[in-house]
């Protein structure tokens, strides 16, 4: 795969003989490091998960405040991502406790910071 299209198709399922393939976790945090980087925008791990099949959290820091998107399915089954804080921006301090009360639930999540002006990731995504 090459460019950015080909890097970006490994956010989608794909599917095999009625069987559904998943990217593992780590890899498909290297791609949305790496999107970013090519966008020019910074991205950060902030928190490493499970490497196979930990959940994904992405904190937007954009010109308006935050907003954690978090991974999520649409009405097809279709990776999608939620704003789990909810559809407007919100301040760094409610976003980071929005981030710690879902790392308690789950301590296999990863965290993934991007610095988003407009608060969109750099990745390919159906948000919710």
């Amino acid at each position: 795969m090459r460019g950015k299209e080909g890097v970006a198709s490994l956010s989608h399922c794909l599917t095999l003989s009625g069987m559904e393939a998943r990217v593992k976790a780590g890899i498909w945090v290297s791609m949305a490091v790496r999107l970013a980087d090519q966008s020019g925008r910074p991205a950060m791990v902030l928190r490493k998960g499970d490497p196979d099949s930990g959940g994904i959290l992405c904190l937007l820091r954009g010109r308006e405040g935050c907003m954690v998107l978090s991974q999520a399915r649409d009405a097809e089954g279709r990776p999608a991502w939620m704003r789990g804080t909810g559809k407007d921006p919100v301040s760094e301090a409610e976003a980071d406790a929005y981030v710690e009360r879902q790392v308690r639930r789950d301590p296999d999540l990863w965290v993934l910071e991007f610095e988003a002006p407009e608060l969109r990731p750099p990745f390919e995504a159906i948000i919710l």
